[in-house]
């Protein structure tokens, strides 16, 4: 059985910068702390590495707040990768900075354009399909053309809706295996994972959905236990990473790495 969409070669990082101050949010819980971002940010790096995996950390950008949250520039997959379109007008530039790295490690490079707009928080790839959470920052237009994209490779795009209030589709789910996805229940609850096993995260603990599988660690946010606990029981590697400085930006495990292997 294949594992391509949870074991990767490589990952890329990028540092926090000054500015995360300035970080978008949808409701404001706090000013981020960057001394301890930047402390959480070289455990989630080393965890990553402990895998085996080379991991790229690029130099911190000041002119893009929510540059940390590098996932969403970009969507790598064996075959090729491709420069998003973000949703959020401020973070249009950080796809464009992302694009240099990713033609250097891939022979095929492609972009969204406009009118579509795709953030990778967005796109959860499984073993079987590529699915697309329909949300405040990623469009039909762009799923559309990301489909066209990934269709050559043998890639079916399948759109879900993200529910309402909720920043990104990963910000509720995340896969664990190739058969298992942990899920908010008020996502679960729309049947878009009717043909997976889903583990639900616990009540009150919400924000832990969003964990990465990679290679045989699982990371996820400190700070859940019974959803660490349910983790645990069912078989998984996990370490705890963290968090709480990301959460104050809407962000979580995924944001802060693109994760492939290169052909």
């Amino acid at each position: 059985m294949s594992e391509r969409s949870f074991r990767f070669s490589h990952a890329i990082t990028r540092e926090p910068a000054p500015s995360i101050s300035r970080g978008l949010r949808a409701v404001d819980t706090g000013t981020p702390d960057l001394s301890v971002m930047l402390a959480n940010h070289r455990d989630y790096i080393a965890a990553l590495r402990s895998t085996g995996a080379e991991v790229i950390t690029l130099a911190p950008q000041d002119a893009y707040p929510d540059s940390v949250f590098v996932e969403d520039t970009a969507l790598c997959l064996p075959e090729g990768a491709i420069i998003m379109r973000p949703g959020a007008p401020s973070r249009l530039g950080e796809a464009a900075e992302i694009a240099p790295m990713l033609r250097v490690l891939y022979s095929e490079v492609h972009e969204i354009t406009a009118p579509g707009h795709i953030e990778g928080g967005d796109i959860l790839v499984t073993e079987r399909e590529i699915l697309v959470g329909l949300s405040e920052r990623t469009n039909r237009a762009g799923v559309e053309q990301l489909t066209a994209l990934t269709a050559p490779w043998g890639y079916s795009v399948r759109i879900v809706e993200t529910p309402p209030g909720v920043l990104h589709f990963k910000t509720d789910c995340s896969l664990l295996d190739a058969e298992t996805i942990l899920s908010t229940r008020r996502l679960a609850a729309s049947g878009c994972f009717h043909d997976y096993r889903v583990i639900h995260t616990a009540e009150g603990e919400d924000a832990a959905a969003n964990t990465i599988r990679f290679n045989d660690l699982v990371l996820m946010p400190a700070g859940f236990p019974r959803t660490r606990d349910a983790l645990v029981k069912a078989g998984y590697d996990l370490r705890e990473i963290g968090n709480s400085e990301c959460a104050k930006l809407d962000g979580g495990m995924s944001c802060l790495s693109l994760r492939f292997t290169p052909r």
